[in-house]
């Protein structure tokens, strides 16, 4: 990756901190095991619109995200999305030509060494819960055996920008200020396990980190 898009990275990260330290009363724990050098493969469950905010901001190291190619090619947003390096993805049904491009994408990020995020279940939760893991983990990791961290985020199901209470986006912000938790949990090795059962590993591992950030929440 250039020198220049790197500086660009690391200090729009420290904007997003700024931002989400602004909106929100954010705990973080387990940093130390985001690698500090090399690439990873980072995942977490996935209740918001923020999520991936809070993820960025909190991360010791920039993190490119994939996410859903309409949402990517929102007219407002699209700049912003560009900025930070988000790889925008499509199913293999509706474009299967922006699938391969956005694995191909995802591919280069890692042998360049950098951290790559994405939301396993796919889409927002609908009820808060952590959904089935789908296809596509393994994939990434067949062509790249990168390190894959897991993290688990509690805080963000009811705000305006998850599905509580209707579609997102759609409603007024009834908090400001709303305690947030997230945890890092070890990487795991993906050779320790094959396609499903490396997926399942992986759920049960964001499962537990995101009990540990509800605890954190309790009065």
């Amino acid at each position: 990756m250039r020198r220049p898009v790197v500086f660009v990275r690391h200090g729009l990260r420290w904007v997003i901190l700024l931002v989400i330290r602004v909106c929100y009363r954010l705990t973080v724990h387990g940093c130390h095991h985001v690698p500090k050098t090399g690439a990873a493969l980072m995942v977490c469950n996935h209740v918001s619109y923020m999520d991936a905010l809070v993820l960025g901001g909190a991360s010791p190291r920039p993190v490119r995200f994939v996410m859903d190619q309409p949402i990517f090619e929102s007219p407002w947003l699209k700049w912003w999305f560009q900025l930070v390096g988000a790889i925008p993805i499509d199913s293999e049904r509706r474009n299967p030509a922006s699938l391969r491009r956005a694995l191909d994408e995802v591919s280069q990020a890692l042998k360049n060494g950098e951290i790559v995020m994405v939301f396993p279940e796919g889409k927002l939760s609908p009820d808060g819960d952590i959904h089935t893991f789908r296809r596509g983990l393994e994939t990434i990791l067949a062509r790249d055996a990168v390190p894959v961290v897991p993290a688990g985020l509690a805080g963000l199901w009811g705000s305006w920008t998850s599905k509580n209470g209707g579609q997102p986006l759609t409603k007024w912000p009834k908090r400001f200020r709303a305690r947030v938790s997230l945890h890092f949990g070890p990487p795991v090795d993906p050779r320790m396990a094959q396609d499903v059962a490396l997926r399942r590993y992986l759920e049960a591992r964001v499962r537990v980190l995101k009990a540990a950030a509800l605890e954190d929440l309790r009065p």
